[in-house]
Order: C-alpha cells, then sequence, then structure tokens
C-alpha cells in the first residue's frame, strides 16, 4: 500500500501535466507524441527529483503537507516545461506537414516504417548531393557566366543526374528537350543521358495482368503478346487481341514498383533542385526549383492511366467538330484501370518513317499536324504535351495522323491562349509592340517592368532573325525567354510547358518536311480560323441563336440596375459622399494575417518581458537579506516558468507554420 501512493501520485501528476501541456503547446496536437513527451519528462523530472530532494529521507503520504510543498511545485513545474520542450524537439524533426484548412495529415504508416523511410530518405539526400559536389556543381554553379563556364557546368550537371540514376536521368531527358530554356551547350550534354530499361520478364506481366482485369487473360484477350513491342521507364506495351470483339489494341502496363521508386526519388529530386537554387542566381533565375517540382507534377499524372484515359477522352471530344484527319486511339474503359491501359491499335508508321511516296504530300501531313495542335491549343485551350516523333503516326491508308501517349498534356487559360496568339503573331510580323502584349499575358507580376526597355530587348532578337528565310523556333524562344529572364520574369508553368511543346513540335514537323515554317503557317491557320470564326453565326443560326439568348439572359438583369445604380452614385456625388478609399483590412486574409501577425509579437514581448523581469528579481534577491528574499524568488522563477511557456509555445507554432501546406 505505501508503494502504490507515490506511485498514484506520479500518476496523478502526469494525468494533470498531459492535459494543461496540450492546452499551452495549441490546437493540432499529435497524442503519441504528446504522451510520449508526457511519459519521458515524468520519468526524468521524478528520477532527479528523488536523487536530490528524496533519496535517504523518511518520506509520509499521509498528509497534505508532506506531499504539496516548494519542491514538489518545482518538481510539476519542471515536468510541464521539460514535456513541452521534448514535444518542441519532435515537432522540429517531425516531416509530416500541415493542411490549413485541415490541420495535420496523417501519414498511413507506423512510427517504425517513418523512421526507417525518413532514415532512407536522408541516406539518398546525403548520396545525392555528395555525388553534385564531388562533380563540382557547388564551384561550377556559381561562376556560369561564359561559354567555358557553362560548358563544365553542363557536364557536372549531366554526370551528377547520370550517376544518380533512375528518376534524375528521366530528368536530365526532359531538360534535354527544354531548348527554350538552356543554352545549346547544356543540351548538347543533357541528350547524351541514355536510360537502360529493362523490360519486365513474362511472370510480372503475368501477375499484373491477374491483378488488374476483372476476368483471367484468356478470358478478355484471344491474343496476348508477351514481347513488349516498347519499353519505358514507366511502362511498356504489348499488342493483343480483344477476345469479344476481335479487335488488334495495345495494353500499357504500368511497373510494379514505380509507384514506390516515385515517392522516394521525387521528392529528394525536388529537395536536390531547392538545394542548387539557394546557392546559384543562375538556377534561381532559371528556375530550376519549378522545372524540378513541375517534372514531379507531371510524373506523377503518368504513373496513374485513370488521368490519361481521361486525356484521352477530353481531346478527343475537342477534336470531334475537327474537319482535319487527326485520330485520337479509343479507349476500352471496361478493361483500363490506373494500372493498366487498354486501347485502339494505332495503324501506319511513325512520321519519322514515312516512306518517299505518299499519299499526302509531306507538307500537307506537318501542315494537318501543326493545325491540329493549334486548333487544340488556341481553341479548346489543352493540347497534347509531348509531339515527338514516335508518338505521332500517319497511316496511308485512311491518310489519318495518329497522336499517341497523352500522359503529359498542357492546359492554358483563356488569358494564356490569347497571350500564344499574339506571341505567334509578333514574331511572324516582327513586331515588338504585340510580341510584348503577347508576353505580358504569358508572365507573372510584369507591372514593374519598363516597357519601352523590353520592347527594345525584343526589337533586338527580332532584327536578328529578320530577312532570313527560316529560323528555328528553339533559337527564337530561348532567345526571347533570356530576355524575359534578364527582366527578372518569370513565366507560368503551363506557359513553360506550351513552349516546350512549340519546339519539340517544330523538330518533328521538320522530321516530315525539313521546309517548313512553323510561324508562316501559324499566320495561315490564324488567317483561316478568323474566316470560320466569321462565318460560323450564319453556318450554325440556330445554335448562334441560342448562345445570344443565354448571354442577354445574364446581362439583362445588370442592364436594368443600371439606371437606378447611376441615379445613386450621381446623389453621393452631390452630397460628397464619393470617396476613394483602400483599406488592407477589407480583405479578410490580409486582416487574418495583420491579427496574427500582431498577437504573436504582443506574446512574445509579454514572454521576453517576463523574463527579464524574472531576471531582475533573482539579481534583487541576492542582496536582499531578509524575509522577503523568498518571495522574490518564487515570482522570479514563476516569471522565467511563464517565459519559457510562451516561448515554446510560439517555437512549436512557429515550426508548424514552415511545414504549412500552401
Amino acid at each position: 500500500m505505501t508503494i502504490l501512493k507515490p506511485i498514484l501520485l506520479i500518476v496523478l501528476v502526469a494525468a494533470f501535466t498531459f492535459f494543461i501541456s496540450g492546452r499551452l503547446i495549441g490546437a493540432n496536437v499529435n497524442l503519441f507524441k504528446r504522451v510520449l513527451s508526457v511519459v519521458i519528462s515524468v520519468a526524468f523530472t521524478t528520477f532527479i527529483y528523488w536523487y536530490t530532494y528524496l533519496k535517504g529521507k523518511e518520506y509520509s503520504f499521509d498528509t497534505v503537507n508532506s506531499v504539496v510543498n516548494v519542491t514538489t511545485v518545482l518538481w510539476i513545474g519542471s515536468m510541464l516545461l521539460i514535456s513541452m520542450l521534448i514535444y518542441l524537439f519532435f515537432e522540429l524533426f517531425d516531416p509530416i506537414a500541415f493542411d490549413e484548412k485541415s490541420g495535420r495529415h496523417h501519414g498511413k504508416k507506423s512510427l517504425t516504417k517513418k523512421m526507417v523511410g525518413y532514415w532512407r530518405h536522408q541516406k539518398r539526400l546525403r548520396n545525392v548531393v555528395k555525388i553534385a559536389v564531388t562533380n563540382g556543381i557547388t564551384r561550377t554553379v556559381k561562376y556560369a557566366r561564359n561559354r567555358d563556364s557553362d560548358r563544365e557546368l553542363a557536364i557536372a550537371l549531366r554526370e551528377t543526374l547520370e550517376q544518380c540514376g533512375g528518376i534524375f536521368i528521366k530528368f536530365g531527358q526532359v531538360l534535354s528537350t527544354r531548348k527554350e530554356l538552356f543554352s545549346p551547350i547544356f543540351i548538347e550534354e543533357l541528350e547524351k543521358l541514355q536510360q537502360n530499361v529493362t523490360s519486365l520478364s513474362e511472370d510480372q506481366v503475368h501477375v499484373i495482368l491477374k491483378q488488374n482485369l476483372r476476368g483471367g487473360v484468356d478470358d478478355v484477350f484471344s491474343y496476348f503478346n508477351r514481347t513488349p513491342i516498347a519499353a519505358a521507364s514507366i511502362g511498356q506495351v504489348h499488342k493483343a487481341v480483344l477476345r469479344k470483339t476481335n479487335e488488334p489494341v495495345v495494353v500499357k502496363l504500368l511497373r510494379p514498383d514505380i509507384k514506390e521508386i516515385m515517392r522516394e526519388d521525387l521528392s529528394i529530386l525536388v529537395e536536390f533542385a531547392n538545394w542548387i537554387t539557394s546557392r546559384s542566381q543562375w538556377a534561381e533565375s532559371l528556375g530550376f526549383l519549378d522545372l524540378a517540382e513541375g517534372f514531379a507534377s507531371s510524373l506523377r499524372e503518368e504513373i496513374d492511366f485513370h488521368i490519361e484515359a481521361r486525356n484521352m477522352t477530353q481531346i478527343c471530344n475537342v477534336m470531334k467538330k475537327s474537319d482535319l484527319s487527326v485520330n485520337i486511339p479509343k479507349i476500352y474503359e471496361e478493361y483500363s484501370n490506373e494500372n493498366i491501359l487498354v486501347m485502339e491499335l494505332a495503324q501506319g508508321v511513325s512520321v519519322a518513317n514515312l516512306p518517299d511516296e505518299t499519299v499526302m504530300s509531306r507538307h500537307d501531313i506537318a501542315e494537318t499536324l501543326l493545325f491540329s495542335y493549334l486548333e487544340q491549343a488556341l481553341v479548346s485551350g489543352i493540347f497534347h504535351a509531348d509531339p515527338h516523333p514516335g508518338n505521332i503516326y500517319y497511316d496511308a491508308a485512311t491518310n489519318e495522323i495518329t497522336i499517341l501517349d497523352f500522359g503529359a498534356v498542357c492546359r492554358l487559360s483563356t488569358s494564356q491562349q490569347e497571350g500564344l496568339k499574339l506571341f505567334f503573331l509578333g514574331i511572324q510580323q516582327s513586331d515588338s509592340s504585340i510580341l510584348y502584349d503577347g508576353i505580358s499575358l504569358l508572365v507573372k507580376k510584369q507591372n514593374d517592368v519598363n516597357r519601352v526597355e523590353l520592347e527594345q530587348a525584343i526589337s533586338q532578337i527580332l532584327l536578328r532573325i529578320s530577312f532570313v528565310e527560316r529560323i528555328r523556333s528553339d533559337e527564337i524562344v530561348y532567345s526571347i525567354f533570356s530576355v524575359i529572364r534578364d527582366f527578372g520574369l518569370q513565366l507560368y508553368p503551363s506557359v513553360s510547358l506550351a513552349l516546350r511543346v512549340i519546339v519539340t513540335l517544330d523538330g518533328t514537323l521538320r522530321i516530315i518536311d525539313r521546309e517548313f515554317n512553323i510561324f508562316e503557317e501559324a499566320k495561315i491557320f490564324s488567317s483561316n480560323f478568323l474566316k470560320e470564326t466569321l462565318k460560323k453565326p450564319f453556318k450554325e443560326p440556330h445554335e448562334t441563336k441560342e448562345r445570344i439568348e443565354e448571354e442577354l439572359a445574364m446581362l439583362l438583369p445588370n442592364l436594368r440596375k443600371i439606371p437606378r445604380r447611376v441615379d445613386q452614385l450621381f446623389k453621393k456625388v452631390e452630397d460628397g459622399k464619393v470617396i476613394l478609399h483602400h483599406d488592407i483590412f477589407s480583405d479578410k486574409n490580409n486582416k487574418n494575417f495583420i491579427t496574427q501577425l500582431f498577437s504573436r509579437f504582443i506574446l512574445l514581448f509579454v514572454g521576453i518581458t517576463f523574463g527579464i523581469i524574472s531576471v531582475a528579481l533573482l539579481a534583487i534577491s541576492q542582496v536582499v537579506h531578509t524575509a522577503y528574499a523568498i518571495y522574490l524568488n518564487t515570482a522570479a522563477y514563476f516569471g522565467l516558468f511563464l517565459c519559457a511557456v510562451l516561448l515554446v509555445r510560439l517555437s512549436i507554432q512557429a515550426i508548424r507554420d514552415m511545414k504549412q501546406i500552401k
């Protein structure tokens, strides 16, 4: 019974500490870490309390006076403060982020798995950074100013990505297509990156099919070729024939381990890009971190075949009203899911392997392909984002062009579509004013830019490409992007992707027809499109009438209010009540930010004040030799305790803010 009493006291004190510490720490408290911090704190402080005060004493728990004294209060206060400090330590090393709307994001992994995963993540990241430092990234990235240093940096970057392997090589291959961003020196080096991809074994293929098909393989396919016709880092493609309809199809299989690899390596790639960006003005102005984040986001979409199927359906619906002979393969949704994609077999050959004699001329094939992309991009705002020759097929029997692989698509807003139209028009007409108007719709925060200076810089580029029969699109786009970057502007990610598509498409069109001029042909498309737009109301009078009625139905309620509002405005002007007023607190977000900032400043100020006053009281108590000294000491220690509690709470909140998901 004597042993149970101190144990009961410790349990009660621990429960009290658990409750109070949770209140002091604030919201979004993790239960496991809170319990663990209290247990460690109770064990540590109880041992110190016993060793420094209770050891060797006869101590009775029968009276309240024997339990409640100054040392006990210090013990409980220390326990409370130490538990908060331990919780702060856990928050500091917790990789879990917070959502500003829903609070903490809880992972499904156990603590052991999280620790193992965190250790592996840190080990891999350290290895990547070590490779980068060994290859001289940190040295060359600071001096990327001329051709020689550019060459050294390009080699260092290529060797780093190559030695890191996996996702890093694929990232380098994607960067090698960004001719609008990187100089030819970088493109030349990055194009050397090769990724050796081994095909899945027949057993692996069988397992994937068995896990993802609703019926057996033989029930769905009358024929399935176990040898892939193409293999890539994300998946591989097989030919097959549907048993139900006897239609030839292709079956795209996702590699079984790719999602786990993505989950581990993509976050490391983004951290690596952030590390380089923090050490280099060159990488920061280039938007290297944005490139890595965009690549990661795109790749996460590519490993979900549901998204690819939806992309194909969207663009197929866009092209339904088109007069162009462009085909999007049909998706067999009943057999497809996130890991397997069954679609129509594309007929014909890649445009890279066109025979010398074709039914359509090479120019017509290239023109049809370009017009299809412009129709997708500038009319609907969604278009295929990987137009390399392997994804474009031509069938001489039907005179149709088939576009393949919709893992990546680009989406442009209405203003960005308009900006891209002006971009093409400005280049074609060598008009810097039009080109400036187009660029202003394609970049973020252009308010501080001197229009005259930017137009002058653009004019210099246009003069360099004037009076020449043909100029490479990658050279034009790279030059204009360099000017944009020099003026501190940044393109929207979707616009950067669209420019990459233009450069890749131009390369494909030149493979089809060496004399093809993308900007001249874009002018023809714009002219034809404008004519069709003007004719549309006469061709489709019923649809036009319905559209006008819809617009009027939305407009009439506002039109009816105009006379009354004008009258009210004049009355306010007459009474002198019209005052231009701008209040930052009228915006709820601004108000919340200022309020939160001010309240934290007050807490910080109060905490520091408690600390200063407490230290002063301690100093005074040292020279006071009366009974009042004990009261000064008590007040001083209590003030230090409050100071520590406030500062710990502010520290925890600061850590949460840094990890908050935007």
